[in-house]
């Protein structure tokens, strides 16, 4: 019997996949767990139709990260932070201060998670971060850290 997964199923397949199986393990086991379900022409055109949607919005996921990261490449945000004699920084500046200073500056949400520091920013003046916006794109912001 064919079935197709509704969840992925250890040494059997993904979601999605289209499996040959026994007519009992289908009805006693895929099917009655709620893992499968029979794979007619309907519920095959369903599947079909749901692939391709997904991935049309991931193709649109992907170009609104591409355009933000465009918009983004010739920003500069400002932080302000407390410091010392030559330009040192008390602490560091962390990338939920960075993320709250784009929110008020630029309006954009972007969450802490996706800001990536290389080294902690421990010093005045200007600074390139990079934004991880989607798997396949990363954009850059620049930062200006003064006193303040």
């Amino acid at each position: 019997m064919k079935v197709i997964l509704l969840q992925d199923v250890k040494a059997l397949g993904k979601k999605g996949d289209i499996v040959n199986v026994s007519d009992g393990y289908a009805r006693n086991m895929l099917l009655k767990q709620g893992l499968g379900k029979e794979a007619t022409g309907q519920n095959i055109n369903d599947l079909k139709l749901q692939k391709a949607n997904q991935e049309k919005l991931a193709a649109q996921a992907l170009a609104a990260a591409q355009s933000l990261a465009e918009e983004l490449k010739d920003k500069e945000v400002t932080v302000s932070v407390k410091a010392g004699e030559g330009g040192r920084v008390f602490g560091s500046v962390s990338t939920k201060e960075i993320a709250e200073s784009i929110k008020k500056q630029l309006g954009y949400e972007i969450d802490k998670k996706k800001l990536l520091l290389d080294n902690p920013i421990k010093s005045l003046g200007y600074t390139e971060v990079s934004i991880r916006l989607h798997t396949k794109v990363t954009g850059k912001i620049r930062v200006h850290v003064v006193e303040g």
